[in-house]
């Protein structure tokens, strides 16, 4: 959090269905005593454990909490969930990210013939929820191949297909949007487009195809700048002159990306196309149900730029490691990505996965091409707070002095910068200070005020006992926090 807080471009995380049937274990950090209980236990059946829906949203709650912390004011947060969840998934997810930041919910063709063993509906999709924060915009997608076959006028730029000008759809009539509804002035004979108004001048209106008054998708200002965009041409339907803009494939060297549909099908988005590639992997089934890496490859393509940085915290596989390090193979990105499991097997497949990704993996003629990168592989250290939400004293202090910057600056700490034993750093003219000692108690009294060497408009400090006087802390403008430890050993 201290690093990170703010600055993931793209979470995807595929966490449990709930389905009953994954066997999958509550074990969270909790005190309270009911939910005690269900540590360590197997989550059953609809029917036989009426506790399911209830553990998995004490579950996912205080997760997406944090992922909403991580991410960035321009970032999207992906999750992929089936019916089981979904409906309790997107009343969370409305809660901590906002009704209004919901972007959609994707119909993912995962299984083309549908689950035989479905009682009533042989289910051939998944869900994929899809949240912002507030200024997420989206990169598109490559044109489908279908697509590119529109294009077939050609210039000296490049191939190109007609867009009408006119507006279509929703709130397309001149009573909608005034401004929009101009007259556009054509020369024949010179082939040349106007907004002034002469004799000789072919005048262009938008039409609705009731004939009722329409509007332009370009503003006057819009026109002027892109004129050399804009084409004249009969409708032969209506036997008379429309513009159309020129929608190159590719302009300036830039691909051409349109806008991801609601509905993704194809076999890169099977469920079988995962579980073939992780077997190509390791020559041998080693985990179920895996996404593919085409799959979350989409998903980061059109959610970042070449230095973004990803998330997923169900790692599982590792498929998204696997395909942010492909997407950077393909267009020279920098992308990183942060990946977080807490099952047994994280170094022996999550981590393997990507280290045989980068290196390259299969043999002879069917052996793929290493995709180059690198990875640090941690394990989570030891808690800073035992159960009575005391100070674990165990912890190396750099870590605690670490922990309480974050907590009360959100900013991280640098520990490169050479200060006293016990001063923090400066952080808006508050100078912050951890007077700890892990064998004997600190007091702040007039004494330990002999340690503050750095000046500032006010003073943050930790110790384990205050005996300043109330008005001579608020004259100088100090604060005293007490830390949180067992102090009766002492």
């Amino acid at each position: 959090m201290p690093e990170y807080e703010g600055k993931v471009k793209c979470i995807y995380i595929d966490p449990p269905y709930n389905t009953g049937n994954e066997g999958w274990v509550y074990n969270d950090n909790v005190n309270h005593p009911k939910i005690k209980k269900w540590l360590g236990q197997v989550v059953g059946k609809d029917g036989e454990d009426l506790t399911r829906h209830d553990k998995w949203l004490c579950m996912m709650y205080p997760r997406l909490q944090l992922l909403h912390k991580f991410l960035a004011d321009d970032g999207a947060i992906f999750i992929s969930i089936d019916d089981n969840e979904q409906a309790n998934l997107k009343l969370m997810c409305d809660e901590i990210f906002g009704i209004r930041n919901f972007i959609s919910n994707i119909a993912v063709v995962n299984n083309f013939k549908g689950r035989s063993d479905d009682k009533y509906i042989a289910t051939a999709h998944e869900n994929l929820i899809i949240y912002q924060k507030g200024k997420f915009i989206t990169e598109g997608v490559s044109l489908p191949e279908e697509y590119s076959k529109e294009y077939k006028l050609e210039d000296k730029i490049g191939k190109y297909r007609h867009l009408g000008l006119r507006k279509r759809g929703s709130n397309a009539r001149q009573i909608d949007r005034p401004n929009l509804f101009y007259p556009i002035y054509y020369n024949e004979l010179t082939n040349t487009i106007s907004l002034e108004k002469k004799d000789e001048l072919i005048e262009i209106l938008p039409k609705l195809s009731n004939g009722e008054s329409g509007i332009w998708r370009w503003g006057k200002e819009t026109l002027l700048k892109r004129i050399d965009e804009l084409e004249i041409k009969i409708v032969k339907t209506r036997n008379e002159f429309d513009v159309f803009q020129k929608d190159y494939l590719n302009k300036d060297g830039i691909e051409k990306r349109i806008k991801p549909k609601s509905f993704w099908h194809g076999s890169e988005f099977s469920a079988e196309s995962g579980t073939l590639e992780l077997k190509k992997i390791f020559s041998k089934k080693v985990f179920e149900t895996p996404k593919s890496s085409d799959f979350i490859e989409y998903i980061v393509q059109q959610s970042t730029t070449k230095n973004s940085i990803i998330l997923d915290s169900f790692a599982g596989s590792g498929t998204t490691a696997h395909s942010v390090l492909n997407l950077n193979k393909q267009d020279g990105g920098h992308r990183k990505f942060i990946l977080v499991e807490m099952e047994d097997y994280a170094n022996t497949i999550t981590a393997e996965r990507v280290k045989r990704v980068t290196k390259g993996f299969g043999k002879d003629t069917k052996k793929v091409e290493g995709t180059g990168g690198a990875f640090d592989y941690y394990e989570l250290g030891l808690p800073l707070f035992d159960a009575d939400q005391n100070l674990n004293e165990q912890v190396d202090t750099e870590k605690i002095r670490e922990y309480i910057w974050f907590s009360e600056t959100r900013t991280a700490y640098n520990s490169k910068i050479d200060l006293n034993k016990y001063e923090l750093g400066v952080k808006e003219d508050t100078v912050y200070y951890f007077i700890y000692e892990k064998n004997k108690l600190t007091t702040l009294d007039f004494d330990a005020l002999e340690l503050i060497k750095t000046k500032g408009e006010q003073y943050l400090i930790y110790a384990d006992n205050c005996l300043l006087p109330k008005e001579f802390m608020a004259k100088n403008n100090i604060i005293f926090k007490k830390i949180p430890r067992d102090i009766t050993k002492f």
